[in-house]
């Protein structure tokens, strides 16, 4: 499969007057063309710092960044050119109605004949009959999806979501989930860091556990879960563990050895 992006010994510390914080120790990972990826990990693990980092919005202080064959660090603005963000808050201007937010962001983006663009992707997030309202009159849900909608224009080749969910409903995250599947099944590659391991599971092609800093664990979920369920020290009763049980299990050994 064709990789699209690649990180080779990502490292990225913050420094303040008393001290210097390590957040990212050397991490590796690879994630192909039309896949989603999904980055899991524990508060404070480092998974937004590593999403601002491929999205050009934080430089790394080392380390090979490779994004649709360009150099994250002499190629930037090609970078731009291929990527998306939705960030862990909807970023929706909520004095402007949905179809005027995603109005501002196609002449932003300098694009051309986009008005059809903003119909179809008000359908396929069914925001239709609400996209003449004020996104301050909208639900939660509703925000989430205008915010993607925003991302999707020019149809980039990757959308970074960073914890797209959090604080959702659950019909309103089920909703989502079937709009990132439908992005997948498009063609998009989805870069995704979420809290909720069902989340990871149901969507995710391809796993990667990031602790303290380090890729600790990677794989597919299947690979993960009959991982788990191999090892002599398996205690579960379930035929199968879970992607819940696989990064618990990882996180309790990495305390362990720490202890």
């Amino acid at each position: 499969m064709e990789t699209i992006i690649e990180v080779k010994d990502l490292r990225k510390s913050f420094k303040s007057r008393k001290s210097t914080n390590e957040v990212l120790k050397g991490v590796n990972f690879q994630v192909n063309k039309g896949q989603v990826f999904s980055l899991l990990g524990s508060n404070g693990a480092g998974k937004t710092t590593i999403v601002r980092i491929l999205a050009t919005l934080l430089k790394s202080d080392s380390g090979e960044i490779k994004i649709c064959g360009h150099d994250l660090i002499k190629e930037p603005n090609k970078v731009r050119e291929c990527i998306s963000l939705t960030g862990q808050y909807a970023a929706v201007d909520e004095m402007l109605t949905g179809r005027e937010n995603l109005h501002l962001v196609a002449r932003l983006r300098h694009l051309k004949d986009y008005k059809v663009r903003i119909d179809e992707l008000l359908e396929m997030f069914e925001l239709t009959k609400a996209a003449d309202k004020l996104v301050r009159t909208y639900s939660g849900g509703m925000r989430r999806k205008t915010d993607i909608a925003m991302s999707l224009l020019g149809s980039p080749q990757i959308i970074f979501l960073d914890e797209p969910t959090t604080g959702l409903d659950p019909q309103s995250r089920l909703s989502l989930w079937k709009i990132i599947e439908d992005l997948k099944d498009a063609g998009t590659t989805i870069f995704l860091t979420t809290q909720y391991l069902e989340e990871a599971e149901r969507l995710a092609d391809f796993v990667a556990v990031l602790d303290k800093g380090v890729i600790v664990s990677s794989g597919t979920p299947r690979e993960l879960k009959e991982g788990l369920k191999n090892q002599a020290s398996y205690e579960y009763e379930k035929d199968m563990p879970t992607l819940e049980d696989v990064f618990l299990s990882i996180v309790k050994k990495k305390e362990a050895k720490n202890d």
